[in-house]
């Protein structure tokens, strides 16, 4: 996986410094650098895997930069600023010393700046380089927001997913992926679906075709990506079949290293799927919350079978 530094400075609108470098430039390692150490010219644990990544330099690199003479500023400089080097991001806007521009257009290294403080830019291209630098794998089903619940709907063809995420949307819900949902690890234990640039706001419905849900429904029928807490997986009724019928037991299903607790619908005609999607979503939230509506009926069930035995 690897984006551009172009793709960096569109998404965050940084500002270029040096005008000849190369923004094509790979980015290939999702982690940043800070090289505060290094600048002091201290390189032992300067690898090659810390030289790609994205240099950042903040409040403190920066004013030790400015207390160094021109020669040392070189020596040091010449350290981060390498063929394998992405690019340098300056924060708060900082005027960037002329000798260091200098360099960097002869290594061609670009460097960059905005007027965030140290931690907000940080913060910011972190997050941007997880998500666009995590391995992705495409799911095939449909995922909504079902009342701030990352809902993952999956189920053989034609079972009715599509139909059941728009019956959601007209309800007030929201289309995050039709079809095919691409799913990352943005960190252990959080699992973020989007839809395929190419499919974004649209969803195909058997009799009637694809529909875009912003044009119909309004912006309000889409986002972007979600965060998935909940899979449901449809299936036809099968008769004689047992389903779980109290909720005490969750089953789970593992995407890359994290379970997502997994519901099984049984379809059959009459079933509302929609109905019991927004059901299921809002229990798993009560759930999450502390209320667990198959314990506390167990219990309930315990102590009236306890009274009716001391009767």
């Amino acid at each position: 996986m690897k984006i551009t530094v172009q793709q960096l400075i569109d998404e965050l609108n940084l500002e270029v410094v040096t005008k000849s470098a190369d923004l094509s430039r790979p980015i290939t390692e999702p982690m940043l650098s800070r090289p505060g150490m290094e600048l002091t010219g201290h390189t032992e644990y300067y690898k090659s895997r810390t030289k790609r990544r994205v240099q950042i330099i903040g409040t403190k690199e920066w004013s030790y930069l400015n207390s160094l003479d021109t020669e040392t500023l070189k020596t040091r400089l010449a350290v981060i600023l390498t063929e394998d080097t992405p690019c340098l991001v300056f924060s708060n806007n900082f005027e960037i010393p002329s000798a260091m521009e200098g360099l960097a257009e002869e290594v061609g290294v670009p460097l960059l700046r905005c007027d965030k403080d140290t931690s907000e830019l940080f913060s910011a291209i972190f997050n941007f380089l997880q998500e666009e630098l995590s391995p992705v794998e495409s799911v095939h089903g449909v995922l909504v927001d079902v009342n701030g619940i990352g809902v993952l709907i999956k189920g053989k063809s034609s079972i009715g997913k599509s139909e059941t995420a728009l019956e959601l949307i007209h309800r007030g819900h929201q289309l995050i992926a039709d079809d095919r949902v691409d799913v990352y690890e943005k960190e252990p234990g959080m699992i973020v679906g989007r839809a395929p640039e190419l499919l974004k706001k649209f969803i195909e419905v058997r009799g009637i075709g694809i529909i875009n849900v912003v044009e119909m429904f309004g912006a309000r029928a889409f986002r972007h990506k979600k965060r998935v807490t909940l899979i449901i997986e449809l299936e036809d009724w099968t008769p004689g079949k047992e389903y779980n019928r109290i909720g005490l037991a969750d089953d789970h299903e593992r995407l890359f290293s994290t379970d997502i607790t997994k519901i099984i619908i049984p379809v059959r005609p009459g079933r509302s799927i929609a109905s019991l999607i927004e059901v299921a979503a809002m229990n798993h939230r009560l759930k999450t919350m502390g209320y667990n509506a198959a314990e506390s009926f167990t219990n309930q069930l315990n102590d009236f079978i306890k009274n009716k035995k001391s009767e």
